[in-house]
Protein backbone atom coordinates (compact mmCIF):
# COMPACT_ATOMS: atom_id res chain seq x y z
CA UNK A 1 0.00 0.00 0.00
CA UNK A 2 1.25 3.61 -1.00
CA UNK A 3 2.28 5.32 2.22
CA UNK A 4 -0.32 8.02 1.24
CA UNK A 5 -3.25 5.41 1.23
CA UNK A 6 -2.27 3.87 4.29
CA UNK A 7 -1.89 7.39 6.45
CA UNK A 8 -5.17 8.29 5.20
CA UNK A 9 -6.58 4.97 5.81
CA UNK A 10 -4.90 4.99 9.78
CA UNK A 11 -6.29 8.38 10.21
CA UNK A 12 -9.50 8.12 9.02
CA UNK A 13 -9.99 4.84 10.83
CA UNK A 14 -8.99 6.24 14.70
CA UNK A 15 -11.46 8.84 13.55
CA UNK A 16 -14.25 6.77 12.91
CA UNK A 17 -13.10 4.08 15.72
CA UNK A 18 -12.86 6.59 18.50
CA UNK A 19 -15.93 8.56 17.46
CA UNK A 20 -17.90 5.38 17.84
CA UNK A 21 -16.29 4.83 20.83
CA UNK A 22 -17.87 8.20 22.47
CA UNK A 23 -21.01 7.02 21.24
CA UNK A 24 -21.04 3.69 23.23
CA UNK A 25 -19.79 5.23 26.32
CA UNK A 26 -22.90 7.15 25.76
CA UNK A 27 -25.36 4.49 24.79
CA UNK A 28 -24.29 2.20 27.86
CA UNK A 29 -24.57 4.98 30.45
CA UNK A 30 -27.61 5.89 29.14
CA UNK A 31 -28.85 2.05 29.87
CA UNK A 32 -29.07 1.18 25.67
CA UNK A 33 -26.41 -1.66 26.06
CA UNK A 34 -27.62 -3.51 23.12
CA UNK A 35 -26.57 -0.69 20.78
CA UNK A 36 -23.54 -0.20 23.30
CA UNK A 37 -22.48 -3.48 22.11
CA UNK A 38 -23.29 -3.55 18.33
CA UNK A 39 -21.20 -0.03 18.00
CA UNK A 40 -18.74 -2.13 20.04
CA UNK A 41 -18.19 -4.30 17.63
CA UNK A 42 -17.73 -1.96 14.50
CA UNK A 43 -15.12 -0.01 17.01
CA UNK A 44 -13.46 -2.96 17.77
CA UNK A 45 -12.98 -4.10 13.69
CA UNK A 46 -11.99 -0.61 12.53
CA UNK A 47 -9.66 -0.24 15.63
CA UNK A 48 -7.85 -3.53 14.78
CA UNK A 49 -7.46 -2.64 10.93
CA UNK A 50 -5.82 0.61 11.92
CA UNK A 51 -3.45 -0.82 14.51
CA UNK A 52 -2.51 -3.57 12.39
CA UNK A 53 -1.77 -1.17 9.25
CA UNK A 54 0.79 0.79 12.12
CA UNK A 55 2.10 -2.34 13.46
CA UNK A 56 2.95 -4.01 9.18
CA UNK A 57 4.70 -1.10 8.41
CA UNK A 58 6.79 0.01 11.70
CA UNK A 59 9.34 1.30 9.29
CA UNK A 60 7.36 4.27 8.77
CA UNK A 61 7.40 6.23 11.74
CA UNK A 62 4.85 8.75 10.63
CA UNK A 63 2.18 6.09 11.05
CA UNK A 64 2.24 6.49 14.91
CA UNK A 65 1.78 10.06 14.42
CA UNK A 66 -1.03 10.00 12.09
CA UNK A 67 -2.42 7.26 14.28
CA UNK A 68 -2.30 9.53 17.29
CA UNK A 69 -3.35 12.51 15.21
CA UNK A 70 -6.24 10.20 14.42
CA UNK A 71 -6.93 9.68 18.23
CA UNK A 72 -7.11 13.78 18.73
CA UNK A 73 -9.63 14.02 15.78
CA UNK A 74 -11.64 11.56 16.94
CA UNK A 75 -12.13 12.87 20.23
CA UNK A 76 -13.10 16.00 18.54
CA UNK A 77 -15.37 14.61 16.28
CA UNK A 78 -17.27 12.60 19.26
CA UNK A 79 -17.52 15.13 21.34
CA UNK A 80 -19.65 17.23 18.00
CA UNK A 81 -21.48 14.15 17.60
CA UNK A 82 -22.48 13.95 21.37
CA UNK A 83 -23.82 17.28 21.57
CA UNK A 84 -25.77 16.95 18.21
CA UNK A 85 -27.53 13.44 19.17
CA UNK A 86 -28.02 14.85 22.74
CA UNK A 87 -29.26 11.64 23.74
CA UNK A 88 -31.34 10.92 26.97
CA UNK A 89 -33.03 13.05 30.07
CA UNK A 90 -31.58 15.53 31.83
CA UNK A 91 -32.62 17.15 35.38
CA UNK A 92 -32.66 20.62 35.35
CA UNK A 93 -32.76 22.96 38.51
CA UNK A 94 -32.93 26.43 38.51
CA UNK A 95 -32.91 28.97 41.21
CA UNK A 96 -34.70 31.99 40.19
CA UNK A 97 -33.71 35.54 41.20
CA UNK A 98 -36.86 37.26 40.19
CA UNK A 99 -39.80 35.27 42.49
CA UNK A 100 -39.86 32.33 39.28
CA UNK A 101 -43.59 33.27 38.48
CA UNK A 102 -43.11 33.78 34.99
CA UNK A 103 -40.01 31.35 34.06
CA UNK A 104 -42.67 28.57 35.81
CA UNK A 105 -45.45 29.94 34.07
CA UNK A 106 -43.57 29.75 30.62
CA UNK A 107 -42.11 26.32 30.70
CA UNK A 108 -45.75 25.29 31.86
CA UNK A 109 -47.26 26.87 29.08
CA UNK A 110 -44.21 24.97 26.66
CA UNK A 111 -45.93 21.73 28.61
CA UNK A 112 -42.23 21.02 30.68
CA UNK A 113 -43.49 19.48 34.22
CA UNK A 114 -41.80 21.95 36.79
CA UNK A 115 -41.93 21.32 41.05
CA UNK A 116 -41.28 24.65 42.60
CA UNK A 117 -40.30 25.22 46.16
CA UNK A 118 -38.98 28.19 48.20
CA UNK A 119 -35.80 29.03 49.09
CA UNK A 120 -34.00 31.50 51.01
CA UNK A 121 -30.46 32.51 49.50
CA UNK A 122 -27.83 35.28 50.23
CA UNK A 123 -29.83 37.95 48.86
CA UNK A 124 -33.12 36.67 49.79
CA UNK A 125 -36.27 34.53 49.63
CA UNK A 126 -36.00 32.54 45.75
CA UNK A 127 -37.73 29.65 44.54
CA UNK A 128 -35.64 26.36 42.81
CA UNK A 129 -37.47 25.30 40.15
CA UNK A 130 -36.96 21.20 39.02
CA UNK A 131 -37.27 20.26 35.53
CA UNK A 132 -37.10 16.98 33.73
CA UNK A 133 -36.55 17.64 30.17
CA UNK A 134 -34.84 16.01 26.93
CA UNK A 135 -31.27 16.43 26.68
CA UNK A 136 -32.27 18.22 22.99
CA UNK A 137 -33.94 20.68 24.40
CA UNK A 138 -31.58 21.89 26.82
CA UNK A 139 -30.83 25.05 24.63
CA UNK A 140 -34.32 26.23 23.44
CA UNK A 141 -34.38 26.01 27.65
CA UNK A 142 -31.45 28.25 28.23
CA UNK A 143 -32.50 30.69 25.37
CA UNK A 144 -36.09 31.13 27.67
CA UNK A 145 -34.15 31.56 30.76
CA UNK A 146 -31.66 34.22 29.30
CA UNK A 147 -34.72 36.06 28.67
CA UNK A 148 -36.63 35.59 31.38
CA UNK A 149 -34.47 35.79 34.30
CA UNK A 150 -30.81 36.51 32.92
CA UNK A 151 -29.66 35.96 36.43
CA UNK A 152 -30.83 32.88 37.29
CA UNK A 153 -28.21 30.10 38.37
CA UNK A 154 -28.69 26.74 36.29
CA UNK A 155 -27.50 23.36 37.10
CA UNK A 156 -28.01 20.76 34.92
CA UNK A 157 -27.43 16.54 35.61
CA UNK A 158 -28.30 13.65 33.45
CA UNK A 159 -30.83 11.55 34.54
CA UNK A 160 -31.04 7.79 33.75
CA UNK A 161 -34.07 6.64 34.85
CA UNK A 162 -37.23 8.33 35.18
CA UNK A 163 -40.37 6.99 36.81
CA UNK A 164 -43.73 8.35 36.67
CA UNK A 165 -44.15 11.86 36.57
CA UNK A 166 -44.82 14.44 34.27
CA UNK A 167 -42.30 15.73 31.72
CA UNK A 168 -41.42 17.61 28.30
CA UNK A 169 -45.01 17.59 27.85
CA UNK A 170 -45.56 13.79 28.36
CA UNK A 171 -46.98 11.40 31.05
CA UNK A 172 -43.39 9.82 32.31
CA UNK A 173 -42.65 6.31 31.52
Amino acid sequence: MLPIFSYILIFLSRVLDVSLGTLRIIYLTRGRSKIAALIGFVEIVIYVVALGVVIDNLDRPLNVIIYALGFAAGTLVGGFIEEKIAVGHVTVQVVTMKGGGELEEKLREMGYGVTAIDCFGRDGIHRILHILMRRRNLDQFFELTQQVDHQALVSVMDTRTIRGGYFDGKKGK
